[in-house]
């Protein structure tokens, strides 16, 4: 009787987890159709890299081939201009693609420009975004949003380490 209900749970468990794993497939297949409507670069080609800090966090995404300067040029026009739709408030993109419930999201659209500070910059072999805040609330979604991109993303993004014990260095 023991192992009869032993073959049961472990059957329960090993089938919820495949469907959890077919379910974020599908989502993962679907945010990256959505994604090329929005991101000019192409997603197989770049990595993002989402770094939490306590004050907010950085948004890198670089070419997976040192020498695909095309793949660089697109990361750079397109985190160029979500640091202008940002800054005015417009999440329209992220929207589109992870869905307007995304985590995080609707805590970043309701701030007020200003209430984070986002900045680019270059780096080899793409760019990256640096969004800082001291309102604790949207450091939490900050982080929240990040979580769901590496989720969304899968195996085209990863969380980063930051290096100054949590936080980046002031520029």
């Amino acid at each position: 009787m023991k192992n009869h209900a032993l073959r049961i749970a472990l059957a329960t468990v090993a089938t919820l987890a495949l469907t959890a794993f077919a379910a974020g497939a599908q989502r993962q297949a679907e945010v990256a159709s959505r994604g090329a409507d929005v991101m000019p670069f192409d997603l197989k080609a770049t990595t993002h890299i989402f770094t939490k800090t306590s004050t907010g966090g950085t948004q890198r995404v670089v070419a997976k081939k040192k020498s695909d300067a095309t793949q660089t040029r697109l990361v750079r026009e397109h985190l160029r201009d979500i640091e202008r739709e940002f800054k005015r408030g417009d999440f329209s993109g992220p929207s589109h693609i992870h869905g307007a419930d995304m985590p995080g999201l609707a805590q970043l659209e309701t701030a007020k420009p200003g209430d984070i500070a986002i900045a680019y910059k270059d780096v080899v072999d793409g760019a990256e975004l640096t969004y800082r805040t001291t309102d604790a609330k949207l450091v939490s979604a900050l982080h929240a949003w990040f979580n769901a991109q590496v989720s969304d993303h899968g195996a085209d993004a990863m969380a980063g380490h930051s290096h100054q014990h949590g936080d980046m260095q002031k520029k």
